[in-house]
């Protein structure tokens, strides 16, 4: 198929932008880019689709999902990070079944290709969530995905007592750490390669030290990345500091930094953090919408990209954003850090759609074929419709994309070359069904975890 007459911001190294671009899908890949006429004129036999009036940026890449909690949207708001857990999260999730994991992971993924996502990076998937459900999502939806399996042996959050996590949902070593390595080699590059299966530990505090050791020589062992939480609230720091080290000093002495692996949050970081994570290749997640909605505190986004750091976008569990949509998200990480350092040009919008596309990429080991539009990488790409009356006028695409659009602006999505999206309908799963099947399965989840029907409501719900 040959996409003609948009707008088309590659991502690729020049970080070109072509108007009145069209791109040339063969098989999985780009096959050609450039000029709608010339194009045209050197492939006459192609069948075209005309998308003047749109802009095509490459597949989004969210580097941070709770793919289970998106059946929980709406049972959580207006807490701080650790009641939200042990109040509510955790109740809930421990009171999930296989079926009900499986149901979440299909309103997630339908949620995210539907608002423009193409690759996503699972955080760490309980076992008691089914993990075989999981890939089978996103085998059958077309979505690439990068899945976590948790890896934990201590039931509490930042080792404190009090902080305890529902029953249900602790794990021991042979649970974790070797249940994740037999999914790995399970479902490692199955589904024509879409699936990765990546270590998810749970944050220090959550891990013992031995295990984080195991897990990290494994990780090099093996070649499975690990994606963690770190240094997300105060209370992670209080942890930090009884140990005698910094976040990273402590990530360190357990060997997790290094270019395979993925940092979430980092929002209480020192300048010797910071250069650490520079010096190893670590990855860092901004996820501004959660740690804002939490009040967790901001992430120091400006001077990590400063010091070389590889920064990526993440939205985080849908009780926390309380959506998906990583167009929003990058309108939040464009706006929120010209106030937090009262510069304007901290954070441009050009910044956020690298966070958003290529910086992704490299943080999940595939800037080879993903993250940019350029000949010969994989046809991952979005079409946002750009006709309507709250995006017009647009003079810079790459602003119109970032500060004005929104996951619902997103017309056609393409994923390897296959077109899972079309007119704004998805064509790889049946959307109604799946947000009905949400919908039941979440009140049947509240229900069995005992909390009242109307989880955190303030005003009167008759």
């Amino acid at each position: 198929m040959l996409y003609t007459k948009a707008t088309v911001i590659t991502v690729n190294q020049d970080r070109d932008i072509l108007e009145d671009g069209a791109l040339l899908v063969q098989g999985q890949n780009i096959a050609a880019i450039g000029k709608t006429n010339d194009l045209v004129s050197k492939y006459p036999e192609e069948p075209i689709t005309d998308l003047e009036g749109r802009i095509i940026i490459p597949g989004l890449i969210n580097t941070h999902m709770h793919t289970a909690q998106t059946l929980l949207r709406g049972t959580a708001d207006d807490l701080e990070l650790v009641s939200w857990l042990c109040d509510r999260i955790w109740p809930l999730q421990g009171n999930f079944t296989p079926e009900d994991g499986y149901a979440a992971a299909r309103l997630s993924i339908a949620e995210m290709l539907l608002s423009g996502t193409t690759c996503f990076l699972e955080s760490m998937f309980a076992d008691r969530y089914g993990f075989d459900g999981l890939c089978k999502a996103v085998e059958e939806s077309g979505i690439r995905g990068c899945l976590g399996k948790i890896v934990m042996d201590v039931g509490t959050y930042a080792s404190d007592p009090k902080w305890a996590m529902h029953p249900g949902l602790v794990e021991d070593r042979e649970m974790s750490l070797v249940g994740a390595v037999k999914m790995h080699e399970k479902w490692d590059g199955k589904a024509d390669g879409r699936i990765k299966v990546w270590f998810g530990a749970r944050t220090p505090g959550g891990v013992s030290e031995g295990l984080y050791n195991e897990m990290t020589s494994i990780s090099r062992t093996k070649n499975i990345p690990i994606t963690m939480h770190c240094a997300e609230a105060p209370a992670d720091r209080t942890f930090f500091a009884s140990h005698n080290h910094t976040p990273m000093s402590y990530c360190s002495s357990v060997n997790l930094l290094g270019p395979q692996t993925v940092l979430v949050h980092m929002v209480h970081l020192d300048d010797s953090d910071i250069a650490k994570l520079a010096e190893t290749g670590t990855h860092v997640v901004h996820c501004p919408s959660s740690n804002t909605k939490l009040a967790s505190g901001i992430c120091k986004v400006p001077q990590l990209l400063g010091a070389g750091v590889n920064v990526t976008l993440g939205t985080d569990g849908a009780p926390c954003n309380n959506t998906c949509d990583m167009l929003q998200e990058t309108r939040l990480a464009g706006i929120l850090h010209k106030v937090s350092t009262m510069n304007p040009t901290s954070v441009p919008a050009e910044t956020v759609l690298e966070l958003a596309t290529i910086n992704g990429a490299k943080a999940l080991g595939q800037a080879d074929s993903i993250g940019s539009l350029d000949q010969g990488k994989k046809a991952d790409f979005v079409v946002i419709d750009m006709r309507a009356v709250h995006l017009q006028p647009w003079h810079n695409p790459v602003s119109a994309v970032v500060y004005t659009a929104t996951g619902r602006d997103v017309e056609m999505v393409i994923v390897d070359g296959k077109e899972v999206v079309k007119e704004c309908k998805l064509l790889t799963m049946d959307a109604q069904a799946i947000w009905k099947e949400a919908a039941c399965r979440s009140k049947e989840v509240v229900a069995r975890a005992g909390l009242t029907k109307a989880v955190g409501a303030r005003w009167p719900v008759t």
